[in-house]
């Protein structure tokens, strides 16, 4: 089954995770390309996540779907909500009835450590170094790094956690290091608190952890 984790995240809202491992005619069979992607696997990509959404919900209307100037992919009439993430050979997709919703789900990559100083603000930094340090230790598969250095999958949570509020937002123009705010980290029921500037909102970002993913989603 290519599908590595779903959830039910209430009555009108799904998520799912799907490991790609079918060639592009099987999607092609399936759902249409909606436009010209010439690389091969970004249009694997782009077709995966188009089915998924059909997956989750049998009766999405994905042939209806268009897409904005900024790139946000949408319904005209609004009869879901949605958003679709891609990485490596994983699409991700969640689908409210609803709320409108913001998914990103990444691989975590040593190159984050130098773009961290970008994407974060310097509160943001200093409670990485800090208190975010305790979460530091117990992400990592069980293992604990030294005290006073950090993993990759923090930094790549942290980053999912503000590309969700992104997506979810839709407009562009964010500055993620200064609109969107990270304020706190409940590890234990896996949510990061967050102010998102553009909309005046607090606003709180569900993650998961899987064995070698990070995925996290916004429905607000």
């Amino acid at each position: 089954m290519p599908v590595i984790y779903q959830q039910q995240i209430n009555e009108d809202c799904r998520l799912g995770i799907w490991k790609i491992e079918e060639t592009e005619e099987f999607f092609k069979g399936n759902v249409p390309l909606h436009r010209d992607v010439t690389h091969p696997h970004k249009r694997l990509q782009h077709l995966a996540g188009r089915f998924l959404l059909q997956y989750l919900y049998p009766d999405f209307p994905y042939s209806l779907i268009q897409i904005a100037d900024t790139r946000k992919p949408f319904l005209p009439n609004e009869e879901y909500h949605f958003s679709i993430s891609h990485c490596g050979d994983y699409a991700a997709a969640i689908v409210s009835k609803t709320h409108r919703v913001g998914i990103d789900v990444e691989e975590p990559r040593e190159r984050i450590f130098k773009v961290a100083g970008k994407f974060l603000s310097e509160k943001e930094m200093a409670m990485v170094n800090s208190e975010w340090s305790i979460v530091n230790r117990s992400m990592v598969n069980g293992e604990n790094p030294e005290p006073g250095t950090l993993n990759p999958e923090l930094l790549t949570l942290l980053w999912s956690a503000k590309e969700s509020i992104f997506k979810w937002y839709g407009n562009g123009g964010v500055d993620f290091a200064n609109d969107i705010q990270l304020n706190g980290m409940d590890n234990e029921n896996r949510q990061i608190d967050c102010y998102f500037v553009k909309a005046n909102a607090e606003m709180k970002v569900s993650y998961e952890l899987l064995d070698g993913l990070i995925c996290s989603w916004v429905i607000f």
